[in-house]
């Protein structure tokens, strides 16, 4: 059996990818989005804002389960949204 700090990290991250899971499919218009590099960026985006989440806030109880799927769900529109902010435009 793994040692619960790894068990934490690792529901915390699930928590995180399947918030990102539901921001695809909600958001969604053809079976096709579903298979496309922004789709597999926003699951990675989530399960890195899942563990992130766990580093900061490590209380393994009910809402921070919640509070972890909502930044998988939420956290990537942030992390893109500050990324197209942070590189300078081109042109």
């Amino acid at each position: 059996m793994l040692p619960e700090p790894t068990m934490q990290a690792i529901y915390f991250t699930v928590m995180g990818l399947l918030g990102a899971v539901a921001y695809i499919l909600v958001n969604s218009d053809e079976c096709k989005d579903l298979t496309q590099f922004d789709s597999y960026k926003r699951l990675a985006l989530g399960a890195i804002s899942g563990f992130i989440y766990n580093i900061l806030y490590s209380d393994y109880s009910f809402p921070n389960s919640i509070m972890c799927f909502v930044s998988g769900y939420m956290g990537t529109t942030f992390i893109v949204a500050l990324t197209k902010r942070l590189v300078p435009p081109s042109g």
